[in-house]
């Protein structure tokens, strides 16, 4: 892999240079957007992935009950630098197909603990907008089950990898890896075409999953829409704007809430952390909410394809 030069290196200081200099307020935002549009557009792409492994970085040194969202947000970011890395493609190289799979990596042996936290948010959202006296207390019963096993999952977290630091350790490695990848190479043609690729993925994902029902393609449905907004964030931070992929935002909203009511399913099984007769109300609970839900999304997307 190619090694980042001192030259790039100070070009990506380049937003933090107005105010080092003193300007502030307005004539500093108006300085900073001048001098990031000047640099090479790979560059910019480059210095908004390397901003997304270094939030990743800082929030997984969250400690005590920061544990939980220090977790979201770095699972946030890390999509999010795989999102950039997947448009530059091909042209980053073969070190950039490393990189990021280690990245997906990374952001797999992170999920339990945010499948735990994700389980606890889903039953607030729930609580917030089901004000029924008969499903509140079985909904209130849960989630304390559900936070009682959010705990749990801390503390084998922290037995394992005390503050995360083995695994802060590998993003610092992956985050040098990613900043030496040929960024500067990159052409309009390259983001271009991955954006239209995302585009055809989710189009095809969100007829398949209409189509089906199957658990697993709405799944594949959200993870290609989310995809697409991540590259839209990308590059507009780039500057990119007029590249950047139109999507309806609440769709990818309303596809997160009904993934989360698939997390609460597979929480029924025989594994469950709930009793039998909460799991087997709460099951028939989140089918009925999940169906309802899926059939929200799928009349939106039909009425946007009209």
């Amino acid at each position: 892999m190619q090694q980042a030069s001192a030259s790039e290196e100070c070009a990506e200081a380049g937003p933090r240079s107005a105010a080092a200099h003193g300007v502030v307020g307005e004539d500093a935002a108006q300085a900073d957007a001048a001098e990031d549009s000047e640099r090479p557009p790979g560059l910019r792409l480059r210095g908004f992935a390397s901003r997304e492994l270094d939030l990743a970085l800082d929030a997984l040194g969250w400690r005590g009950n920061r544990i939980h969202a220090g977790v979201h947000l770095a699972r946030k970011s890390l999509r999010r630098a795989r999102a950039t890395l997947a448009l530059g493609g091909a042209a980053l190289g073969p070190g950039a197909a490393l990189i990021d799979r280690e990245l997906r990596r990374l952001n797999r042996d992170l999920s339990s603990l945010r499948d735990a936290h994700a389980l606890v948010e889903t039953f607030d959202r729930l609580l917030r907008s089901h004000t029924q006296a008969d499903i509140r207390p079985l909904l209130l019963r849960a989630r304390r089950r559900a936070a009682a096993g959010r705990a749990a999952a801390a503390r084998q977290a922290r037995a394992e990898d005390p503050d995360l630091g083995a695994r802060r350790s590998l993003l610092r490695v992956l985050r040098a890896g990613l900043r030496a990848l040929p960024w500067a190479d990159l052409q309009p043609e390259h983001w271009r075409e991955a954006v239209a690729a995302s585009l055809m993925r989710v189009a095809q994902t969100g007829a398949r999953a209409r189509r089906s029902g199957s658990d697993e393609d709405w799944h594949g449905w959200r993870r290609r829409a989310r995809r697409l907004s991540q590259q839209q964030r990308a590059l507009k931070a780039a500057k990119l704007g007029r590249d950047a992929p139109k999507f309806d935002k609440h769709q990818i909203e309303r596809l997160g809430e009904a993934q989360d009511l698939n997390l609460l399913l597979d929480h029924c099984g025989k594994r469950s952390p709930f009793g039998k007769p909460d799991r087997v109300a709460l099951k028939r609970f989140a089918e009925t909410e999940l169906a309802r839900q899926r059939e929200r999304i799928a009349g939106d997307g039909e009425r946007a394809e009209d």
